[in-house]
């Protein structure tokens, strides 16, 4: 199983979980409120958060852009969603408060020019958003860069996979299992792809999750993932279309928290009698048919 390097953390297996905060578009356009979602990252012990960057003249059609829609920002779908994307200024402000939080930032980029404004700043990694799993250009035009590249594979066939692996190489490359619903269903998540990915990629496998509990995430830890990535929110009950699949302040303590504790209880697979069951033994064994005590 190959390891990789993010920033200073080493990523696979035998490592600890790289814990992940997506705060995607849950600032709703407010650099107070990103920066409260860092404080809560940093605080429960995350490595690192994740935002998205769009260019929305280029990701969204005109006609897109112009149909009605109502939201904080105005009428239009435009208007809400060149009202949730932050700009230069506000990603400086974000780069220096995760310097002060010492806490790891990166992107999904949606398209090439958000590639390249997200790499002026010396992020770790890229992440390749689901939806973008099939833009070979944006793939090329991300692994340039020379980063660590993060594939998330909701909405995706195995040969889909397989493509895009073909065009970013498996060199610094994490896959994460995704289940692109939102919220997405128990029965939906088919957590055993996992380690079939591992398998068949021989890559290090995470999981970016998009349920409302917390069990199947640390589940996903005890399956194999490497990374684990679930949306943070301040309130599920915040305006947004992400907010009731994100995981409130003191959902993400306990999920780093439980994930921390998995990674202890997984141990090395050998079967041993541990020194504190000897007393125990001693105590509770009647009979010893290998003559051992």
């Amino acid at each position: 199983m190959t390891e990789i390097k993010i920033g200073d953390k080493m990523v696979g297996d035998g490592h600890p979980c790289y814990a992940v905060a997506e705060i995607g578009i849950n600032h709703n356009g407010d650099i107070d409120i990103a920066k409260k979602l860092i404080d809560v990252a940093a605080a429960s012990g995350c490595s690192a958060v994740k935002f998205q960057k769009r260019t929305i003249e280029v990701v969204f059609s005109a006609e897109e852009l112009a149909r009605p829609r109502e939201s904080p920002f105005g009428t239009t779908n435009g208007d809400l969603k060149y009202g949730l994307e932050f700009g230069l200024e506000e990603y400086q402000e974000i780069d220096r408060y995760c310097k002060e939080r010492n806490i790891a930032w990166f992107a999904s980029c949606w398209d090439e020019q958000s590639v390249d404004f997200i790499a002026q700043f010396n992020v770790p990694c890229y992440k390749i958003a689901s939806a973008s799993i099939t833009d070979d250009n944006l793939l090329c035009h991300t692994r340039a860069k020379g980063r660590p590249i993060m594939l998330s594979t909701g909405m995706s066939t195995l040969e889909q996979i397989d493509h895009a692996i073909e065009v970013l190489g498996k060199e610094d490359l994490i896959i994460l299992h995704t289940t692109s619903t939102y919220p997405a269903l128990y029965e939906e998540l088919n957590l055993r792809v996992i380690p079939m990915l591992k398998q068949r990629y021989n890559v290090p496998v995470g999981y970016s999750g998009h349920e409302t509990g917390l069990s199947t995430t640390i589940a996903s830890v005890a399956l194999g993932a490497c990374v684990v990535e679930r949306h943070i929110t301040l309130d599920r009950a915040m305006w947004g279309s992400d907010q009731a699949a994100s995981v409130e302040p003191q959902g993400f303590m306990r999920l780093v928290r439980d994930i921390r504790l998995v990674e202890k209880a997984m141990g090395d697979g050998v079967k041993r009698v541990i020194e504190r069951e000897v007393p125990v033994m001693k105590k509770l064994r009647r009979v010893d048919s290998m003559g051992s005590g």
